[in-house]
């Protein structure tokens, strides 16, 4: 079933309208030998409350499909819709900052910070503010949800293992009260109990609060715990539904 066929699915089934839509979206990089298109005339459309996972063999598309849809780029033709609204008129940078969030997979984290660090200021950037306990109250309890105690939490984050830098990058998206999550391979470099409690916390996410979670991955039990499981290959979108 591809991509277009399923959206017009759902759609008819009255499901909650679209938090993200992609419209004819395409992305072709160039050099000065040749033009590639990594992405062909996408059309999907992303909702609250559910989990889903983008599958494809490496140097399908799936990391170019997610810096468009998480506002860190813009596509060569089509649009992509927040709540209806093209991201461009929207403005990228507002969208990234009050809307959605990602889990990059190399972290990109402040390397001259502390983990707890790290995650306040991002809650300071895009303005959120616990209802209880403020914001270094909330960081600590998502580290330590996340497998950082105190002292891992007020360690630099460059004296931490790749494993605990993850689990970090995770935290600070986690805390800003976004509309969309986009994660991009999170549970790489995570051990296996680690690694289900992110999946966990993923469908805890969709489910519970009504996020809607975005996660490119290649991990085909990461994928079969979602709700949605979508496929690139040669620059087309497919998707398939999974029980929840």
């Amino acid at each position: 079933m591809t991509a277009t066929m399923t959206s017009a699915t759902e759609t008819s089934a009255a499901e909650t309208p679209p938090v993200l839509r992609l419209d004819g979206v395409s992305h072709t990089y160039a050099d000065q030998r040749r033009r590639t298109t990594v992405l062909k005339s996408i059309d999907y459309s992303f909702r609250r409350g559910t989990f889903y996972t983008v599958l494809g063999p490496s140097g399908s598309g799936k990391t170019t499909l997610l810096s468009l849809a998480s506002g860190l780029d813009a596509p060569t033709r089509g649009t992509i819709s927040f709540r209806g609204q093209d991201l461009t008129k929207l403005g990228l940078g507002r969208y990234r900052n009050k809307h959605a969030a990602t889990i990059f997979q190399h972290y990109n984290l402040l390397t001259y910070m502390t983990a707890l660090q790290n995650v306040t200021t991002a809650m300071e950037i895009t303005g959120v503010k616990p209802d209880r306990g403020g914001r270094r109250a909330r960081a600590l309890e998502l580290l330590e949800r996340l497998g950082l105690d105190k002292s891992m939490a007020t360690r630099n984050v460059m004296r931490l293992s790749g494993g605990q830098q993850q689990r970090v990058a995770i935290a600070r998206a986690l805390a800003c009260d976004v509309d969309i999550l986009f994660a991009d391979e999170p549970t790489g470099n995570l051990d296996e109990d680690t690694a289900q409690g992110i999946i966990d916390t993923f469908r805890e996410l969709a489910h519970e609060q009504d996020k809607c979670v975005v996660v490119v991955t290649h991990s085909q039990r990461l994928a079969a715990q979602s709700d949605r499981v979508l496929t690139l290959r040669k620059g087309k979108l497919t998707d398939e539904a999974r029980p929840r």
